[in-house]
Order: structure tokens, then sequence, then C-alpha cells
């Protein structure tokens, strides 16, 4: 279990740097044409999933504040419900289901670093 756990938060925390970082550094034009959220709520949405990404990983990679693991995972999993809700709405069913698929991995590994496998501290 430790290791599926392991697998899913690196390859969550590659996607959210991903789609974080590319909020970051898309201009506010393409920003705003993508989605009818004001600019500065995606940019902090951008923000939240870096810091998510990061904190999938290195609390367990460095052994330090390993609680903060499944608080990363919990934090994710409401901005993807939120980007369940958005995708529904303006581009149908079929978009919101990655989103739906991300979120609910999230929650596996929220509960999953909660209460399966938790990550042990450094002794």
């Amino acid at each position: 279990m430790n290791r599926l756990l392991w697998v899913l938060q690196t390859l969550l925390a590659l996607l959210f740097l991903f789609a974080g970082g590319s909020k970051m550094f898309m201009s506010a034009a393409e920003l705003a044409s993508q989605t009818p959220m004001p600019v500065w709520f995606i940019r902090f949405i951008g923000v939240m999933e870096i810091l998510g990404g990061l904190g999938l990983v290195l609390p367990g990679m460095l052994r330090i504040q390993t609680a903060l693991t499944p608080l990363a995972a919990a934090g994710l999993s409401f901005i993807m419900i939120g980007a369940v809700v958005v995708s529904f709405q303006t581009m149908g069913a079929a978009a919101a289901v990655m989103p739906l698929v991300t979120g609910a991995l999230t929650v596996f590994v929220a509960y999953g670093r909660w209460r399966l496998a938790p990550l042990s501290a450094r002794r």
C-alpha cells in the first residue's frame, strides 16, 4: 500500500505542479479566455496547486511534518471539487471526468496517508 501511495503522490504532484505552473506563467489574456473566473482567482488556484503538489511529496521525502501530506491531498481534493463543477457547467459532463478522477485519487491519497499507511516522522 505504501508503494502505491508513493506512486500516486508522485504522479499527482507532477500533475499539480504542471497545472499550477501553467496557471502562473500564462498571460492574463490567455487565462481570461479559458474560464469565466477572474484572473487573480486563477492565479491563486495555481499557487495552491503548486503548494499542494509540493505538500504531497516533500514532507514524506524529508520526514518533516509528515502530517501535512494528507492535509495537502485533502486541500487538493477541494480544488478538484471546484474544477469538476466549473468544467461541468462550462464544457459539459465529458470535460468533468478528468478532474473527477483526479479528485478521487487525491481523496484516496488523503485517506491512505491518514489511516492506511501514515508516514512516519524522523526519529
